[in-house]
């Protein structure tokens, strides 16, 4: 399929062709034309599968089907959990909408608030924000959602991990006129999507589209097995050291840790540059131009301050710290391997590690592989898994004593 063969407007056509896009995704196939159909949708996509254009040119071909005929605020909005990937889908929005004359704008935290108020007293069409700050206007009396058309949740999962449930609800409620609802999450499984998904949507298509075997395997994953954090340091020196290691993000757990490995990194003359979740936008935004520009080619992170970025050519994600989950631990490894290139995830091990690495094969299906560096192997065999605790005698008597405590 072509982009070509879907229903979409020529202006929509030859932005995407000047973008360098001639195929959609396997979620783009999905999503696109039960999209123009108008239909809600709750739809599942990996990271890194091109979901952005799946809500986006749906959206861009209902505001070019319905013009409006007076200036007023947002027809379609779009909510997203954080800052960065609320700034790039604004960015790919813009681009798409090149040729049409149509008023774009973006509210986020961290920013001054003169110019976001001048941005919403003018004409919005498309309107892409965090609820945080959104939810400030609302109360303020600066936005009015009623003419919301088109209400777009992106990564959703991330959404309700980081406690934005009861402003992203507030805000449907205030959506009165949307005639289209579209939820976008990496995970459906969790109760607290499927619920939000049955308050929010009303009769939805249910997409759910895994990364093709060709684009799983664009992604080569190992682990090396760490004796301690003395260890697992050199271990990431050597690594980045390698020549192929072009362009690299490293995942650590806290802010704490990122400040820490950022000053041991320079002291080996590892130029670096880091985002933690409690910086300015300002300071986020030039850190993350440093790595995109090249001015330096290893960019620390943790788990809130990564989501959303999306750079081209990242030749490797290191898991310095291991994900306290198996859906992170994909989110992460998105970060590499986009725009059809090729990419290398590596993860370094301790012991206390071995659990989620096997939470993490069952998820993905598929071992991760043992690597070893040389001069570098680990002094310790890899750990086992903790396994169920045996139940004593004792313990199973005090059990049957209490279940019959419970009957009478």
């Amino acid at each position: 399929m072509l982009f070509e063969d879907l229903d979409l407007d020529p202006c929509l056509l030859d932005s995407l062709k000047a973008m360098g896009h001639d195929k959609p995704t396997t979620i783009q196939q999905k999503t696109i034309p039960m999209g123009l159909e108008q239909r809600d949708i709750l739809a599942r996509a990996p990271t890194g599968t091109g979901k952005t254009a799946s809500f986006l040119l749906p959206a861009l071909q209902h505001l070019i089907d319905f013009p409006r005929r007076f200036s007023g605020q947002a027809r379609v909005l779009v909510l997203t959990p954080t800052r960065e990937l609320a700034s790039q889908i604004h960015r790919y929005a813009s681009h798409l909408a090149t040729d049409l004359d149509l008023d774009i704008s973006i509210i986020t935290g961290g920013v001054p608030y003169g110019p976001q108020e001048e941005a919403l007293k003018g004409n919005v069409d498309i309107l892409v924000a965090t609820p945080g700050r959104l939810m400030e206007y609302l109360d303020k009396g600066h936005f009015n959602a009623e003419e919301v058309e088109v209400f777009v949740i992106d990564e959703a999962d991330r959404m309700l991990d980081m406690g934005f449930s009861s402003a992203v609800e507030t805000l449907a409620i205030e959506s009165v006129g949307r005639k289209q609802t579209m939820l976008f999450s990496a995970t459906l499984e969790g109760s607290d999507v499927n619920r939000f998904s049955i308050q929010l949507l009303t009769n939805p298509i249910r997409i759910e589209a895994e990364a093709p075997r060709s684009e799983k395997a664009k992604i080569h994953q190992w682990i090396h097995i760490a004796d301690d954090k003395q260890h697992k340091f050199a271990m990431l020196c050597h690594l980045l050291r390698q020549e192929d290691v072009t362009r690299t993000i490293v995942f650590v757990k806290t802010r704490e840790a990122v400040a820490n490995l950022e000053g041991l990194l320079q002291r080996e003359n590892i130029s670096c540059s880091f985002m933690r979740g409690d910086m300015e936008q300002k300071q986020r935004f030039q850190a993350l131009g440093r790595f995109t520009k090249g001015e330096v080619n290893v960019l620390l992170a943790t788990d809130v301050a990564a989501r959303g970025i999306d750079v081209d050519d990242v030749s490797h994600v290191i898991n310095f710290d291991m994900p306290r989950s198996a859906d992170t631990y994909v989110h992460r490894i998105g970060r590499t391997a986009r725009a059809g290139a090729k990419g290398t995830a590596i993860s370094l091990v301790e012991a206390h590690d071995i659990r989620v690495v096997g939470k993490i094969e069952r998820y993905i299906e598929q071992p991760l592989k043992r690597r070893y560096i040389k001069d570098l192997r680990p002094k310790n065999k890899e750990a086992k898994p903790p396994g169920k605790k045996k139940v004593t005698s004792t313990e199973k008597t005090f059990s049957k004593k209490n279940k019959k405590k419970k009957k009478k």
